[in-house]
């Protein structure tokens, strides 16, 4: 077995290691195949094959497991590819923000959002996080939490903005607590009006066209949940979906489907999509929103500012 030296490695990196090296390492990742990762770099398969052993000869001990099956990472390798996705990725964002500071910004934010968060509270807070007086401009990537959070780690989000539940995996994490979302039955306006006529009773409402997200969704088994409580079965859905958007579309087109939304998000919908939010008290909580942060170095100041715009927008409202 090779013995790692790692005075050495870190001397050879310092002198020898270039963006192109990182690059086929992701490429390697990719494909599984140098032939194929020839192809795609317009290259030929030696001189691929050259440059990994070069890169190899530097750490001192393989980086890729060889295979009929392909080629796949050995447990250093994962390492050193882990590294590398977060050194692209960095570069990357070092050039959108000097790209922010040219047209008179002040920084910029890959911000990481669960679809229930609201849009027009992701887009006050952007407008009130001024570091050093300026503006900041930011992407937002939409999606699950737990594919958030995977790109948090690998630097291709700064933070993430989602639901803290007892699943989520906080190795390498930070978090501070936002804010708590109280839930809200929606329906169509006419269905809305006759089901706050009388009191909330799940047997009734179990009968409803149900539209849910997904099976893996804090609110789907928040809803679960609160129909096995109640001794009865949940509701098959008729859709599931995670977009706020067409769970509205879907409510305002069924005259029986009832949906469970965070109160912001539902309060949304009422104005962008027509929906209707009956007036029952819901006596369970959902998993606070949560700013999630990577837990190496300190952090930038225009990640502190962002979660203390947020948290104002939400206790004071928009204006």
């Amino acid at each position: 077995m090779t013995s790692f030296n790692p005075e050495e490695v870190v001397r050879k990196l310092g002198s020898r290691l270039k963006m192109r090296h990182l690059m086929l390492l992701l490429q390697i990742e990719q494909h599984g195949s140098l032939t194929r990762v020839a192809e795609q770099m317009a290259t030929s398969q030696p001189a691929v094959t050259n440059a990994l052993s070069e890169l190899e000869s530097m750490f001192g001990v393989p980086l890729f497991e060889r295979s009929a099956r392909g080629m796949t990472p050995t447990p250093l390798g994962a390492v050193v590819l882990a590294r590398a996705r977060a050194l692209v990725h960095d570069l990357g964002h070092m050039v959108q923000e000097m790209e922010a500071l040219a047209t008179g910004h002040a920084a910029h934010l890959n911000i990481g959002a669960i679809p229930f968060v609201s849009g027009q509270m992701l887009s006050a807070a952007i407008g009130r996080t001024l570091p050093q007086g300026r503006g900041i401009t930011a992407t937002i990537h939409e999606g699950q939490g737990p594919a958030l959070l995977r790109q948090l780690r690998d630097h291709t989000l700064d933070i993430v903005v989602g639901w803290a539940t007892p699943s989520v995996d906080l190795s390498g994490m930070r978090f501070e607590t936002l804010y708590h979302q109280p839930p809200r039955l929606i329906a169509s306006r006419r269905l809305a009006a006759r089901l706050g006529r009388s009191r909330l009773e799940w047997n009734m409402l179990a009968d409803l066209d149900w539209i849910l997200g997904t099976a893996d969704s804090p609110i789907r088994e928040q809803v679960v949940y609160i129909f096995l409580r109640a001794g009865l079965a949940p509701p098959t859905p008729l859709v599931q979906s995670d977009s706020a958007k067409l769970i509205g579309e879907m409510i305002v087109a069924n005259e029986r489907a009832v949906s469970i939304l965070p109160a912001d998000i539902a309060e949304e919908l009422v104005r962008i999509a027509g929906v209707a939010i009956v007036p029952y008290s819901l006596d369970w909580t959902m998993p606070p929103i949560s700013l999630f942060m990577r837990d190496e170095g300190p952090s930038r100041n225009v990640e502190a500012l962002f979660s203390a715009a947020l948290r104002e927008v939400y206790t004071h409202g928009l204006r």
